[in-house]
């Protein structure tokens, strides 16, 4: 699902013109990740946490000229479900299907 479809399919369930939804959607987009920016964790009950997560210093390798380089700390943005948003997934029933046929490739 792409960000139009989840546009279309919030305006369809309420009501709400698709352009309101868009810049609500967008809002709360903005929020979140101002919200990061400035180090302060968003908890959302029911639903997860978007949460910074500290990298700490390690050395990497860069394989096309063979040296190892030194990769700082620094801080990423993460999602952590709710113990109830996990339940409801694992309650689903999902079936994934392959994107590719692996005896297709001849």
């Amino acid at each position: 699902m792409r960000k139009a479809d989840l546009i279309n399919k919030i305006s369809d369930k309420t009501g709400i013109p698709k352009v309101d939804v868009l810049v609500t959607l967008e809002t709360m987009f903005k929020e979140i990740k101002g919200s990061l920016t400035s180090g302060e964790n968003l908890y959302v009950r029911g639903f997860g946490s978007f949460i910074v997560k500290k990298r700490a210093a390690k050395i990497g390798r860069n394989i096309k000229k063979n040296i190892a380089v030194a990769i700082p700390e620094h801080f990423i943005p993460a999602f952590k479900p709710a113990k109830e948003f996990m339940k409801d997934i694992k309650n689903a029933g999902i079936k994934v299907e392959p994107k590719f046929d692996a005896e297709s490739d001849d």
